[in-house]
């Protein structure tokens, strides 16, 4: 079993699927209390920007930049360039990656600005991406910007 904040983070990714959109979750933890929850929702909302750390940070709400500096983000999948820009935009210094195998997001960038990330490769993670990408090719394409 994951440890809680990403199986946290799995949940979301779960009520993504539920709800018609990608199982990408994602939890924002700050001094080991979740603060912000979320999960992809560019399907369900008609988003262009809803990724699930998006989503996560959206959630937390707007908080004072000490708080996302003491923060760490969990995420059922390697950040891509948008969500990793917010990452280093609100200085977040750790990431945990559920997995990258399905996608491989801008890790190295993250790492080159110091932000330390931490692949787990939960095979949870990467059996419901997987599963979605095989099911609904499209909708994954129009998630991460490729014809």
């Amino acid at each position: 079993m994951p440890e809680p904040y990403l199986q946290t983070a799995i949940d979301e990714a779960r009520r993504g699927l539920e709800s018609g959109g990608v199982p990408i979750g994602s939890v924002l933890v700050h001094r080991g209390e979740i603060i912000g929850r979320g999960h992809n929702q560019r399907q369900q909302r008609g988003s262009a920007i809803l990724h699930g750390e998006m989503d996560a940070l959206e959630n937390a709400g707007r908080l004072p930049a000490e708080v996302y500096r003491e923060s760490v983000l969990y995420t059922t999948l390697s950040p891509c360039a948008m969500c990793s820009g917010a990452i280093l935009l609100y200085g977040i210094p750790r990431v945990v990656v559920g997995e990258n195998h399905t996608f491989m997001g801008e890790e190295a960038l993250l790492r080159s600005r110091g932000v330390e990330v931490d692949v787990v490769d939960d095979p949870t993670c990467r059996q419901m991406m997987t599963q979605f990408i095989t099911e609904h090719p499209e909708i994954w394409n129009e998630d991460i910007g490729e014809p």
